[in-house]
């Protein structure tokens, strides 16, 4: 079984990818669900709603109420999909909080980090692939319908959290695929298809 999670800023198409990954494993027989952060439960999904539509929530205010989402989310859903056999596709996990509210907003990373296992309990995604693009295309691949205060953010601030995520990757490459999220829709569902095979 396999724990696969997507990453990146809201318009590089994570959640595309991650439904189309989705179709293709069970068109070609795996068992899988697909999740989300925050979200995936009915706490996590009420704490989505404060975190998208709150003006303003303090950094560690922030932080602790995405990591009380994924505890939720991986004791009630992610753990026991993985123990009954069933593969687990995330749109974004740990690496989210390390890069937005570590390398993006400052809180301490070492910090994050530790909340981060304590909350997971050992559990860490067999492969996270990244869709990387430039921080000054990020603003026009984001649907106006869905923008919250992150894509009202500065230039420098989602610079910061593009660094941050490709510090995390070249940190641990044997578990990280980053892909250029400018390429055509068909080509990423390719390239990732052909990762992902081999570990299930």
């Amino acid at each position: 079984m396999a724990f696969i999670v997507f990453e990146g800023p809201d318009g590089a198409g994570k959640s595309s990818q991650a439904l189309a990954l989705l179709k293709q494993m069970e068109s070609t027989g795996y068992p899988v669900i697909l999740t989300r952060e925050p979200g995936g439960t009915p706490l996590g999904e009420s704490l989505r709603t404060v975190l998208k539509s709150s003006p303003a929530i303090e950094p560690l205010s922030e932080l602790l109420l995405f990591l009380a989402a994924r505890a939720e989310l991986v004791e009630t859903i992610i753990k026991p999909a993985l123990t009954n056999n069933i593969n687990v596709i995330s749109d974004r996990f740990t690496a989210s909080t390390i890069a937005y509210q570590g390398h993006g907003q400052g809180l301490n990373l070492t910090d994050i980090t530790r909340l981060n296992q304590l909350v997971c309990s050992g559990l860490s995604p067999d492969l996270t692939i990244l869709l990387d693009i430039p921080a000054d295309l990020i603003s026009s691949r984001k649907s106006k319908d869905t923008q919250d205060r992150y894509d009202s953010a500065s230039g420098a601030f989602h610079s910061k959290v593009r660094q941050g995520y490709l510090s995390i990757a070249s940190q641990e490459t044997s578990q990280w695929l980053v892909l250029d999220a400018t390429k055509p829709k068909a080509t990423l569902s390719e390239e990732i298809w052909a990762k992902i095979r081999p570990l299930l």
